[in-house]
């Protein structure tokens, strides 16, 4: 019994003891979790603090940095573009334009612009020009409403500057072509940055260089030389606040000029060829044999370039691109043509080297060949009579060149003219080049899935039927005949200085190709030529000439005449008449010059593209113009015992 009692007794006290271990064990629990919670946690934070500090570390330090300072873009000064003595043809100009930034104005645009047009006087041409540019253009780019201001203008509009939110004074670098129109087509102009040319900008990861730039080369040198005349862009680190407001300049990388582009056009000589055209449509190149350098380059109708530098207005372009004269189509190296009895040289020459004629084969010429019943007639519509090879030159006759054709064969004469550069790409350093069509049965397969035909042959022989060429895959063969063989690239760069390292770089080509011919051969075909200009079709244009020229007419088919039908001139609209074509070098023994020029629908080439060559020759050669111009620059230099013009007619 008082064991009982005193186990009774200690019930309770075991149970107070028991009570303690339990909680204690709790709190233990809890203590742990916390503690593994809180580890956790520091975890978190650590391995956050390594994200941050560690591994991203480069990225949010740039990010601070941005945070703080704001780098501004200095646009380079683009370069310069001169003719091969020196002369501007493309050059710079800085002056103040008034341009609004449509995300930072607080009114409609059509209300701010008529209240800012009583304070600076803005035409209509200038809104639409704005309204073209602002469709073109994002919300924050600014957009230039006047161009040019005058000193009296800034003033008026600095006083009332307050009352346009989003309007600003800008002083920009603007292009400028002193020559308006002349040479437009190889200069090429500028134009705003559309959104082809960043896609393209991007492709080529360029987008830093176009920090802050408006305008890109869009054609011709400017285009094909943008990234030697665009220079690279500088920058300036400024620090700012978190509102923006700076603070102090941090660091500045000047820009770096773009690179002056010497061309081998001479300007004057320029000037006389595109004169010679009158208000004809057409195209001349001119080359130096000797080097490939294009000394003229014309195509006409031709266009102001500057038109373009900050837009042109929907009339002014609608009217360009519209125009049946097609003004802005560059005829020289785009252009497709027949190219008619100035492929009659080149066709000789494949029959000699062939050996399928010789020098002394002849026909007689009764001004018509006849295969499978279907009559080929001569253009001329004059019996020539009795030929040989020399005289069918002279005289230019078709029948004789139908013979030819047929006897050689299409891929005979593919084969001939492709090292020539007939229907390829001459390498020229201006992109957009066109190719043209030098034909064979392969080609016509191709093209039309049809077989070749006896007949398509035919036509070839006078540089007529599916022959198709540029004029200027025509002036480089002219060039290489000229060269006697030897073919070098032609080329619209001379040199380029760089104002960085103060050096001129000459441009050279270290293209050299000599033609599968006989020196012998290209010697009979260059002296026949002669007699075109002295006793052929080609002497009315020069008689009197003082020098010794090589020259051949042509006259392109623009459309077909029927069997018996006589082509009549005055009958057709003139866009349906024939093209003029005439090539010639000179001197001819030893050549400064290489040409070849195309008049639109102006019938014989002997009437109408002959005189243009003479003109070219004349100033070339002797210095002679009807525009007071000064001679050329090599006739200019201290005279030997021989004179000048002397030099030039040997």
């Amino acid at each position: 019994m008082r064991l009982f009692r005193r186990l009774s007794s200690l019930a309770p006290r075991q149970r107070t003891i028991s009570s303690v271990e339990s909680n204690a064990a709790e709190f233990r629990r809890r203590a742990i979790f916390a503690l593994c919670f809180i580890f956790f946690c520091f975890s978190l934070l650590a391995a956050r603090f390594v994200w941050l500090q560690v591994i991203r570390h480069n990225q949010y330090s740039s990010q601070a940095e941005n945070n703080r300072s704001v780098t501004i873009p200095s646009q380079p000064s683009r370069g310069l573009i001169l003719d091969r003595n020196g002369i501007i043809l493309a050059r710079n100009y800085w002056a103040y334009s008034l341009e609004i930034t449509p995300s930072k104005t607080e009114e409609k645009l059509s209300t701010l612009i008529e209240r800012l047009s009583r304070v600076i006087p803005i035409s209509a041409t200038d809104q639409k020009r704005f309204k073209r540019l602002l469709a073109e253009s994002k919300r924050f780019d600014p957009i230039p409403i006047r161009l040019d201001l005058t000193e009296s203008e800034m003033a008026r509009f600095l006083v009332n500057k307050w009352q346009f939110p989003g309007v600003e004074l800008a002083s920009r670098e603007f292009r400028q072509y002193p020559f308006g129109s002349l040479g437009a087509h190889l200069l090429g102009y500028m134009g705003r940055i559309s959104e082809a040319d960043e896609k393209r900008i991007e492709q080529d990861g360029l987008e830093e260089q176009y920090r802050g730039a408006y305008n890109i080369g869009k054609v011709g040198i400017e285009r094909t030389y943008e990234n030697d005349l665009r220079g690279t862009v500088g920058k300036s680190l400024l620090e700012v606040t978190a509102g923006g407001r700076p603070i102090r300049y941090l660091a500045s990388t000047p820009s770096v000029p773009g690179k002056n582009l010497t061309l081998s056009i001479d300007v004057n000589l320029q000037k006389v060829a595109e004169h010679a055209f009158g208000g004809n449509n057409g195209a001349l190149i001119a080359i130096a044999p000797s080097t490939g350098e294009i000394l003229a380059f014309v195509s006409k109708p031709t266009y102001d370039p500057n038109l373009f530098l900050n837009g042109i207005d929907y009339e002014t372009w609608n009217s360009l691109n519209t125009s049946p004269r097609k003004p802005l189509l560059n005829r020289a190296m785009r252009g497709i043509y027949p190219i008619g009895s100035t492929y009659k040289p080149f066709m000789a020459l494949a029959g000699l080297e062939s050996g399928v004629i010789t020098p002394s084969t002849t026909i007689n010429d009764q001004g018509v060949y006849e295969l499978g019943g279907h009559k080929f007639r001569d253009a001329s519509k004059v019996h020539k009579g009795i030929l040989n090879l020399r005289r069918s030159i002279t005289v230019s006759s078709d029948v004789y060149y139908y013979k030819l054709a047929h006897d050689l064969g299409a891929e005979k004469i593919h084969d001939f003219m492709e090292p020539w550069g007939f229907g390829q790409l001459t390498g020229i350093d201006l992109l957009g080049e066109q190719k043209g069509v030098l034909p064979n049965a392969e080609w016509k397969m191709k093209q039309f899935h049809k077989p070749w035909l006896a007949g398509d042959t035919i036509s070839l022989g006078i540089g007529q039927g599916y022959n198709a060429f540029t004029l200027l895959q025509l002036s480089h063969a002219v060039a290489t005949l000229a060269n006697r063989g030897v073919s070098l690239q032609p080329h619209l760069v001379k040199a380029i200085f760089d104002p960085a390292t103060q050096k001129t770089q000459p441009v050279t080509s270290s293209y050299r190709k000599v033609m599968p011919a006989s020196r012998k051969n290209i010697e009979f075909i260059i002296d026949a030529m002669t007699t075109v200009t002295r006793e052929g079709t080609a002497a009315g244009a020069f008689r009197g000439a003082p020098y010794v020229a090589a020259g051949k007419t042509g006259t392109a088919q623009v459309v077909g005449i029927a069997q018996g039908q006589k082509y009549n001139a005055a009958a057709l609209a003139k866009a349906h008449r024939d093209h003029g074509l005439f090539i010639s070098f000179a001197p001819a023994a030893s050549p400064r010059i290489a040409m070849a020029v195309l008049v639109e629908n102006g019938g014989w080439g002997a009437g109408s593209a002959a005189p243009i060559a003479r003109t070219v020759l004349d100033y070339w050669l002797l210095g002679r113009n009807s525009l007071g111009l000064p001679p050329p620059a090599y006739l200019q230099k201290p005279a030997g015992p021989a004179s000048s013009s002397k030099e030039a007619q040997q």
